[in-house]
């Protein structure tokens, strides 16, 4: 049996790894990550954030990188779990 096919289709493609490499990144400046991902990626903010919450819940992305993906998810958890936090005014 041939397990190249099988593997190929667990491997990233370009895109999702340049993605990976930007998040990895420290951006000193407001908007220079906005900037890279549009100059590099051609993708909108929006865009970006909606390909990369897609892309951090695959299992290819935490067999590429796993302490970034894992970061990542940490990250956007947080941030799901403090949007549904805020105290209600009485």
């Amino acid at each position: 049996m041939d397990a190249a096919p099988e593997a190929q289709g667990s491997v990233l493609d370009e895109r999702a790894v340049a993605i990976l490499a930007l998040e990895r990144r420290f951006w000193r400046y407001a908007g220079a990550k906005e900037d890279a991902v549009r100059e590099s990626l051609g993708l909108s903010a929006t865009q970006y954030y909606q390909v990369l919450n897609s892309l951090i819940d695959s299992p290819e992305a935490l067999a590429h990188d796993p302490v970034l993906v894992q970061r990542l998810r940490r990250m956007r958890d947080a941030r799901r779990r403090g949007a549904g936090a805020a105290p209600l005014s009485a």
